[in-house]
């Protein structure tokens, strides 16, 4: 048995020794950890199981105990997120990824009904609006899950992208994570685009700029955890010795924390005002807020 998890830093830290490239650098203030991991070769691709690329993760207190959008979490994420758009102007498509009817899978929806859609306001309703500054084109979707819309998300943002014409894409989907410490407590972000579902062992067609055609963000929240991670972490024993203790009834199981509904409402709205406040750098926190 292995570990599920979608979390570059968790792969990292289940190596047993150094691989050659992979570049690691860390940062903090007083409410936020930020580790960045550079794959930079195919062999150290191979050995983490994720692509090359950049990925950015930030551990905080948990969404469920903090509410109130901190500045430190806040900055964070926002210079995070700039660090890993293209430079340009042209349209950005934010894509919740998931299933809003199912609440471990409803942070990718929930984030883009707050995201502060532009495309369709054009410059002279711009300062009719009051916005002294021109704003940045921004589109926002759901995409559903397969089993609600027949069509793979990956498939409809590619269709999408031929009438919106973006320069690049960020997606917001749940994740998986290999350990309990870090559900709802860490935000992972990357360019090199997500696989939805694969951290639950149910992979669909990868959204990535080799499919799509323009780059790709992928940004996550870990919300829930598989039964044999779970086990390993609260019992000590290795996930390869389950098998010869009779532990197989729970292989299939995800987990979920109780307090799901809070930690999913409040993750949603700081990755919307993260990701809005990116994407408009000539509006302060404050007013974006007010615009979701």
């Amino acid at each position: 048995m292995k570990f599920r998890t979608d979390l570059a830093l968790e792969r990292r830290e289940m190596l047993e020794s150094e691989v050659k490239g992979i570049v690691i650098k860390e940062t903090e203030n007083d409410e936020c950890k930020t580790t960045v991991i550079d794959i930079k070769t195919k062999e150290a691709a191979k050995k983490l199981g994720k692509g090359i690329g950049r990925y950015i993760t930030l551990e905080m207190n948990a969404f469920s105990d903090e509410a109130a959008v901190s500045d430190g979490r806040l900055q964070a994420l926002v210079s995070s997120i700039r660090s890993l758009i293209p430079k340009g102007e042209g349209t950005v498509l934010v894509a919740g990824v998931g299933n809003l009817d199912m609440t471990s899978d409803a942070l990718g929806p929930m984030t883009a009904s707050r995201i502060f859609a532009t495309r369709h306001i054009d410059d002279e309703v711009q300062k009719i609006a009051g916005f002294s500054q021109k704003l940045r084109s921004v589109s926002a979707v759901s995409t559903g899950v397969l089993g609600q819309t027949g069509i793979e998300s990956g498939e409809y943002i590619k269709s999408l992208c031929e009438a919106v014409k973006p320069s690049c894409i960020i997606t917001v989907d749940a994740l998986a994570a290999g350990s309990v410490s870090r559900l709802g407590k860490t935000v992972q972000m990357s360019d090199t685009g997500i696989a939805p579902g694969s951290g639950i062992g149910n992979a669909r067609k990868r959204i990535d700029e080799a499919f799509i055609g323009v780059p790709v963000i992928a940004i996550g929240v870990p919300t829930v955890v598989d039964a044999v991670s779970l086990a390993s972490e609260l019992t000590g024993v290795s996930p390869d010795d389950f098998d010869s203790i009779g532990v197989k009834k729970g292989a299939g199981l995800i987990v979920a924390p109780k307090d799901i509904d809070l930690m999913i409402k409040n993750a949603s709205y700081l990755l919307a005002l993260a990701i809005n406040c990116a994407l408009q750098p000539t509006l302060t926190a404050q007013e974006l807020y007010a615009l979701m």
